[in-house]
C-alpha cells in the first residue's frame, strides 16, 4: 500500500518526536526533577508508529511499562504527557498516574502498565466489547518478549482465537527482558510461530523498517476489522537505554549500544528510503526535527513550572460513579 505524502510526513513526525521526547527526559531524569520510574522507549519508534498509523482513535491500544512511544503514536497530547511525567497537574491522568499508568482513553489509550504481561486480556476484553457492540473496532496489545512467556498473554491469545475477537497482539521483542537476554529466557527462538499453537497467524518482521511494521499491521488490522480474527506481530528491534533510567545494562557489550545506534535506527532508515525515492524532501524533514524540538522544549517548561495536585485531590478519579 502506497503512503501518502501527508501520511509519511506524519509518520515520521510521530517517530521523530517520540525520539526527542525520549532523548529528554534521559537528561532531566538524571537531574532530579522526575518521580518514579522511567523506562524509554528510543530506538522502537517504527513499531509503535507503524502499527498506529492503521487506527484510529476508536481503536484500543494496551501498553506496558516502556509506554511513551505508544502514547505519542496513537495521538496524545505531548504537553500533557510530559505533565503527567512529572507528576503535575493538568496530565493525562492528572499528574497522579506518571510515566507507567499513563493513559488517555479519549486516544483509545488504555493506559501504560506496570505488570509484564498485564495488558494483553485487557486488549482482549476491548476486543470482546467491539465484538460484541459490533462497532467495527479492533483492540491492540503491545507486550515485550519478557510478556510473551506469560500465562497472562497465551490466557488471552487462547481466548482471542476462541471467541474470534479483532485483536492484535504485537510482540516488541527488543532483545531483553529486563536484563536477561532473549536467546536465553525464550524456548522458541521465533516467537511470532507461537501463535500457530493457538490457531492464529503469526509473523516476523524488521522493527527498525517502519514501511514492513505498516504493512504487516496494515494487513492484519484489515483482517480483524473484517471478521477474520486475532492474529500477532512479532517486531524484532532494540532499545538504546537501560531496562529503566539507572540500569547500568552490566548485561550488554560495551559497543552495542553505539553500534545499533549507527546500523539499526528507524529514523535513518525511513529518511533515507523516503529521500533516495524522492516520497519526501530532506528540508521537510529538517523542518519537522526543528519543529518537534521546540515542543519538547515547550511542554519541558512547562510541566516544571506547573503545580503539583493538591491534598484534595488524593481521593478523586479513585472510584467510578455510578447514575
Amino acid at each position: 500500500m502506497q503512503l501518502s505524502r501527508e501520511d509519511l510526513l506524519d509518520s515520521y513526525r510521530r517517530m521523530r518526536t517520540i525520539r526527542a521526547f525520549e532523548d529528554r527526559l534521559h537528561d532531566e531524569f538524571a537531574l532530579g526533577g522526575i518521580p518514579g520510574f522511567v523506562h524509554l522507549y528510543a530506538g522502537q519508534e517504527a513499531c509503535a508508529v507503524g502499527m498506529c498509523m492503521n487506527l484510529t482513535d476508536e481503536d484500543m491500544i494496551g501498553s506496558t511499562h516502556r509506554g511513551h512511544g505508544h502514547c505519542i503514536a496513537k495521538g496524545c497530547d505531548v504537553e500533557a504527557m510530559m505533565l503527567e511525567i512529572y507528576g503535575k497537574k493538568g496530565g493525562l491522568c492528572g499528574g497522579k498516574g506518571g510515566s507507567m499508568h499513563i493513559a488517555d482513553l479519549a486516544k483509545g489509550m488504555l493506559g501504560a502498565n506496570g505488570i509484564v504481561g498485564g495488558n494483553p486480556p485487557l486488549a482482549v476484553g476491548a476486543a470482546l466489547a467491539a465484538k460484541t457492540l459490533k462497532t467495527g473496532k479492533v483492540a491492540v496489545s503491545f507486550a515485550g518478549d519478557g510478556a510473551s512467556n506469560q500465562g497472562t498473554t497465551f490466557e488471552a491469545m487462547n481466548m482471542a482465537v476462541v471467541l474470534q475477537l479483532p485483536v492484535i497482539f504485537v510482540i516488541e521483542n527488543n532483545g531483553y527482558g529486563e536484563g536477561t537476554g532473549v536467546s536465553y529466557a525464550v524456548g522458541a527462538k521465533d516467537i511470532a510461530q507461537r501463535a500457530a499453537a493457538f490457531g492464529m497467524p503469526g509473523v516476523t518482521v524488521d522493527g527498525s523498517d517502519f514501511f514492513a511494521v505498516h504493512e504487516a499491521s496494515r494487513e492484519a488490522v484489515e483482517r480483524a476489522r473484517a471478521g477474520g480474527g486475532p492474529s500477532a506481530i512479532e517486531m524484532r528491534i532494540t532499545r538504546y537505554y537501560g531496562h529503566f533510567e539507572g540500569d547500568p545494562q552490566l548485561y550488554r557489550a560495551a559497543d552495542e549500544v553505539p553500534g545499533l545506534r549507527e546500523n539499526l535506527d528507524c529514523l535513518k532508515k525511513f529518511r533515507q528510503r523516503v529521500t533516495e525515492t524522492k516520497l519526501l524532501e530532506a528540508a521537510q524533514l529538517d523542518a519537522i526535527d526543528r519543529d518537534v524540538a521546540t515542543l519538547i522544549d515547550r511542554a519541558v517548561a512547562k510541566a516544571k513550572a506547573a503545580e503539583f495536585p493538591g491534598a484534595a485531590d488524593l481521593t478523586t478519579d479513585v472510584y467510578v460513579k455510578y447514575a
